[in-house]
């Protein structure tokens, strides 16, 4: 870490559609062939806004995670979480589910079976570097979060700080996920760390970032060395402001682990499949969950390559 991130022109990430278990679809924004990474943040999942009125909504069953935290941050909707540690914690909009794998942890999320009728939301992971992904596992739930009224527009938090507001979730590397609610159309200049590198995700509404037209869905990749982001709405809207130093070391990501090796990843796989249930020794159980735990795809037939955030091979 501590890399000054390159100032370079903004990049429009498009999201693709991934069937995340049996009811529900995301659309991947992280990691993108044009950028993997926004500081440590990896892996970026929207969806919704859904209707799951009479539907089941989200239903993942227990399945590992190892070098990474995960956030889920709700619009809409509600999402309970199971974890081998004994959390459980159903969230609402507005509060915060921080999952620190560390080593190895094992969790669950499910819509409840009473639930609103919209789902809208986000999922990701935070890379973990080197001195803390061996550590221990961690869940926190932060109910409460700082935020303030700019105008028209409500600033939230998540995790790190922003401004005078800091987020009290613990994370390992300089970071900025905030929350941009729009009550109406306005114009307004956020302030930015020109130390971090900066990207900009519309939830709902329409958006035009440093000059480029957004629609709900899209991530706008900024870069780094700004100190300023001029952004407009056209009406109601809602955005996540992502950002952090530039993360230096290279990653190797593939289904719900982040290493640095191919030997990584094959023995965090090996070690999920083995024993009954899945994964016991390193991985823990999952109590209270109804469902099964889900079993590692197949490991492609080639050795999986370190990328670094730029999409190089190391």
């Amino acid at each position: 870490m501590g890399t000054a991130p390159e100032f370079v022109d903004s990049v429009l990430l498009p999201g693709h559609d991934v069937p995340l278990g049996r009811y529900t679809t995301v659309r991947r924004l992280l990691p993108h062939r044009e950028r993997r990474m926004i500081g440590a943040w990896c892996f970026v999942d929207h969806f919704g806004p859904d209707d799951v009125s009479g539907r089941p909504g989200m239903q993942v069953p227990p399945h590992p995670h190892s070098g990474l935290q995960t956030v889920t941050w709700l619009a809409e909707g509600l999402v309970e979480h199971r974890d081998s540690l004994g959390s459980h914690q159903v969230i609402a909009p507005g509060q915060l589910n921080l999952m620190t794998s560390g080593h190895g942890i094992a969790h669950s999320e499910h819509t409840p079976p009473e639930h609103p009728d919209g789902m809208h939301g986000l999922q990701l992971w935070i890379a973990l570097p080197e001195e803390a992904r061996h550590g221990p596992a961690r869940f926190e739930h932060h109910a409460a979060l700082p935020s303030r009224q700019d105008g028209d527009v409500t600033v939230t938090v998540v995790i790190g700080r922003f401004g005078d507001m800091r987020s009290p979730a613990g994370v390992h590397s300089p970071l900025l996920g905030a929350e941009l609610v729009h009550r109406a159309a306005t114009a307004y200049t956020l302030d930015l760390d020109p130390a971090f590198e900066h990207g900009v995700l519309v939830m709902s509404g329409a958006a035009t970032v440093a000059g480029t037209p957004l629609s709900p869905g899209s991530l706008l990749y900024v870069g780094g060395g700004r100190d300023r982001l001029d952004i407009t709405v056209a009406g109601p809207a809602r955005l996540f402001l992502l950002g952090g130093e530039p993360f230096d070391e290279p990653l190797v990501m593939w289904w719900n682990f982040v290493g640095r090796s191919h030997d990584d990843i094959v023995r965090a796989r090996a070690q999920w499949m083995a024993g009954e249930p899945y994964g016991t020794e390193r991985f823990g159980i999952v109590d209270g969950c109804e469902a099964g735990p889900l079993p590692a795809p197949e490991l492609p037939s080639v050795r999986l390559k370190a990328r670094d955030r730029h999409g190089h091979t190391h």
